[in-house]
């Protein structure tokens, strides 16, 4: 399938240095038409103005998926993750600067265009999340583990004159999310913050709270729901998202149902207004798991209107 401008540019880098996700391109273009090739388009051409930064994304975004077919394979067989603390994936991941900046930042924001689950849950989060923020007309907002910046991008996107702050433990995830940011235009509006949320609170609180496949990472995602909820304004809104099932490098607790995430949500007092859930593909037969993931608006009051 033919493509134009930068995206037809990343199918032939594709064709170069990662042929084997060459067609996962010509599927997403098919299941979500003319608007997901404007929007891939101009994050393209917004982030990678050369054909040597491009050719680096590529690269990335082939290791990536490699890496993580890779552990899936085995985690298909073995059915856990592979025994690991927060502070060795932090090790391996966050703060390894060199896999962050080659391998983890370029392959995940490239699989939230590319991964059909993934934008799925990008439509998600634009009409049953920004929507209903634009409509309250919010002011402030928080994301937190900011990864590559598009959820924080696409709020300031959709939120006009809406302020956004960023945390998280990365330094090279904020330096990645900060030039995302100003590359669209919304510098003015955005900050990021070298912190983490459950050991330094922030002391204001947001009127919506974004947090998006982080839970998955922590030894105790009860934890962090608490420390989000605890941002929380009078009335305002969560976004929270979980990956299940999907065996990433960083991902220690192991979600195998969207019921197990529920049930700590409600454990903190967390309701849920609207969830999102999608296999990442059909399995090769029966009983075997596959990456899903699963996304959930949430309130601290329950809705009796």
């Amino acid at each position: 399938m033919l493509h134009s401008g930068n995206i037809q540019k990343l199918a032939e880098l594709m064709e170069k240095s990662a042929r084997f996700a060459r067609t996962s391109i010509d599927r997403a273009a098919l299941e979500f038409g003319p608007t997901w090739s404007a929007e891939l388009d101009t994050m393209l051409g917004n982030l990678y103005v050369s054909e040597d930064a491009m050719s680096a994304a590529v690269k990335g975004y082939g290791s990536f998926v490699i890496d993580s077919m890779r552990r899936q394979k085995r985690f298909e067989v073995e059915r856990f993750y592979p025994a690991k603390t927060y502070a060795e994936a932090a090790a391996e991941v966050y703060l390894n600067d060199d896999y962050m900046a080659r391998q983890y930042l370029p392959g995940l924001l490239l699989s939230h265009y590319l991964w059909i689950h993934h934008f799925q849950q990008i439509k998600y989060f634009k009409i049953f999340f920004l929507e209903s923020l634009a409509a309250s007309h919010v002011s402030n907002f928080a994301e937190v583990g900011v990864g590559t910046g598009i959820y924080s991008r696409l709020a300031l996107e959709s939120l006009s004159g809406v302020q956004g702050v960023g945390f998280d433990i990365s330094p090279l995830s904020l330096q990645f999310t900060q030039q995302h940011v100003n590359a669209y235009g919304f510098g003015d509006r955005y900050s990021v913050l070298l912190q983490n949320i459950l050991t330094a609170p922030p002391e204001r609180k947001f009127q919506a709270v974004i947090c998006v496949e982080v839970l998955e990472h922590l030894e105790d995602p009860v934890e962090l729901l608490r420390g989000l909820k605890a941002m929380l304004a009078p009335g305002g809104k969560l976004f929270v998202t979980a990956a299940l099932n999907a065996a990433h490098a960083d991902h220690i607790y192991l979600y195998r149902e969207p019921a197990e995430v529920m049930a700590q949500v409600a454990e903190v007092g967390l309701h849920i207004e609207n969830s999102f859930f999608s296999n990442a593909y059909m399995p090769d037969k029966k009983g075997v798991p596959v990456p899903a993931a699963l996304a959930m608006v949430l309130s601290s009051e329950r809705d009796i209107s």
